[in-house]
């Protein structure tokens, strides 16, 4: 395999561009949720290097291993994450694994809209479609996870 190009040393633009987006994205989000989405997501991308960045920052952040591990398989963990959370990470896979066939369900929004008021729904959403990109990027570019 050869060497894939760096996105910020390329496109340094749109990487920066990427970094606010992130940061405006977090903003007002509680950080052990966002940490759950940003881990769902790049296990439904296959994004080893951002599933490495966002576990090491989530036990930084206070999360445990064991919801960390069953992470994968969170409807099968019982109440191991709390309804709110569920919500969130519904969404985020409704939102990451679209397909011809498949969407955003109203249930699945609706539920969402239940737990997160308008402006904290809108940053969700934001949340997700920002790690989507950076897996994207990542997988794209096949970025190496940083792990000691």
């Amino acid at each position: 395999m050869t060497n894939r190009i760096d996105i910020a040393k390329k496109a340094p633009k749109v990487y920066r561009a990427m970094i606010a987006l992130d940061a405006a994205a977090r903003e007002g989000l509680d950080e052990q949720l966002a940490e759950l989405v940003r881990i769902r997501a790049s296990q439904l991308n296959h994004c080893a290097y951002c599933l490495n960045m966002h576990t090491v920052d989530a036990r930084k952040g206070g999360e445990t291993e064991a919801r960390i591990y069953l992470l994968n398989a969170w409807e099968e963990a019982g109440d191991l994450y709390t309804e709110k959370e569920q919500a969130a990470l519904r969404l985020t896979e409704a939102i990451t694994v679209l397909s011809s066939h498949e969407y955003v369900s109203d249930e699945v929004y609706e539920r969402a809209a239940e737990h997160f008021g308008e402006e904290e729904l809108a940053q969700l959403i934001a949340l997700i479609f920002t790690i989507n990109s950076w897996n994207r990027i990542a997988v794209s570019t096949r970025k190496k996870p940083d792990v000691r």
